[in-house]
């Protein structure tokens, strides 16, 4: 199975990403300028729509100023957005809410996990490509039980977690998820940053592989072409 297109991932270190169409390109929690193991600063980068898990620094960063920068469209919760200055685009969701847009659908799951703004909530996003493949980001959270159901919901590809503890789960807690996502393929994300978050991602990917699952560390600019392929490696019996 082939996708029309190919959706590329690339990884700006911590938990930011961009999903990239050959039209659109999409950036997750864009903390750069206060990361030393960034690949970019935040005024390289250019994006279509900038999408928010949450308003911790790490993860809201750089976001208002690129934004405002590339008039790029921010999703996330209100009371997240409501952090944001005048005059830059957003769209507001909340929990289970679906948006339907160029490429596909966008819809906002939970994830456990303090918000960084009062009255707000931390989540997660399930990006389903027409046509391409469907990518969960979980977020900072921790394990919960919904993972079930959002693998039993959504024919989840590629499962983007973190897996550096302490602020969100750990290792072993992932591989969990993963499973429970019943994910083709996982990316970890949010470790090594500082040492408190500290991982061995080679035994993680180990731990991963051995549960039948795909995995992807990448390094800070390292990009990783998505596709269906991995459906039909799960349809073989490969995975």
């Amino acid at each position: 199975m082939k996708a029309k297109y190919n959706l590329k991932f690339i990884y700006h270190g911590h938990a930011c990403f961009e999903l990239k169409t050959p039209s659109l390109t999409l950036l997750f929690d864009p903390f750069l300028d206060g990361n030393e193991k960034s690949d970019v600063s935040s005024g390289d980068v250019f994006c279509d729509m900038i999408l928010l898990s949450h308003a911790h620094s790490d993860h809201f960063g750089d976001a208002a100023a690129i934004a405002q920068r590339t008039n790029a469209i921010v999703i996330g919760v209100p009371e997240v957005l409501g952090l944001l200055p005048e005059g830059v685009h957003s769209h507001g969701m909340n929990l289970g809410g679906t948006v339907q847009t160029q490429f596909g659908s966008i819809t906002m799951v939970p994830a456990l996990h303090s918000s960084g703004v009062a009255g707000g909530c931390a989540c997660g996003y399930v990006l389903s490509f027409t046509d391409g493949p469907t990518v969960y980001y979980a977020g900072d959270t921790a394990l919960f039980g919904d993972m079930e159901l959002i693998g039993r919901y959504f024919h989840i590809d590629y499962a983007v977690l973190p897996i550096g503890d302490n602020f969100t789960m750990g290792p072993d807690a992932a591989v969990e998820a993963a499973k429970m996502l019943h994910a083709g393929a996982v990316i970890p994300v949010h470790y090594n940053t500082w040492p408190v978050i500290a991982q061995d991602v080679k035994a993680f990917r180990e731990k991963v592989e051995g549960a039948g699952m795909r995995c992807h560390p990448l390094a800070a600019g390292q990009a990783l072409v998505l596709d269906l392929d991995i459906r039909d490696a799960r349809a073989k019996g490969e995975l």
